[in-house]
Order: C-alpha cells, then structure tokens, then sequence
C-alpha cells in the first residue's frame, strides 16, 4: 500500500498550537454515508491512529478540526470526514 499524505489539521488563528497527525503504518480507514448513516471503518492500525489523533485534539483550542479525504488519509471511495472539537 503506498504511503498517503497527512489528514489536513485547521486550528485556531494566532493560537501558536500545533498538531502532528501521525498514522500507524499500515493504517487503512473508509467513510460511507448510506441512509443518513455514517459507517467509519478501519483496521487495528487505523482505529490506532483515530484514537490517537482524538485524544490529541482534546487538548487543542475549540475550532480545531481534521479534513480526512480519500486524498490524503481514506480509502479510495470514502465520504470526507470532518472532525471539530467544540466548548
């Protein structure tokens, strides 16, 4: 499996935070959407970098959110998920 670029991590202007999105090797994740239900499903390695992932943007200021595509972190065919810490 080849190597895919970093999810896109947007965070709070002039907060000087930073996250690192780091993936397990071998990570494979997929996003549907059907009837208004949303299915994210991943191997041990993907659910890995999910939850490491979440467990980081807990501490970063509300706003901050991830854009994972099928360009840049899914499976070819994935829905894009966006994922926003809020309050």
């Amino acid at each position: 499996m080849e190597q895919r670029k970093n999810a896109r991590m947007n965070y709070t202007e002039g907060s000087g935070d930073n996250m690192n999105i780091e993936w397990t090797e071998g990570f494979r994740i997929t996003v549907k959407i059907a009837d208004s239900e949303v299915t994210v499903s991943a191997n041990r390695e993907g659910l890995l970098s999910l939850a490491r992932q979440l467990m980081d943007m807990a501490d970063m200021p509300c706003g901050t959110h991830i854009h994972y595509d099928e360009y840049n972190s899914l499976e070819e065919g994935s829905a894009e998920l966006i994922i926003e810490k809020v309050e």
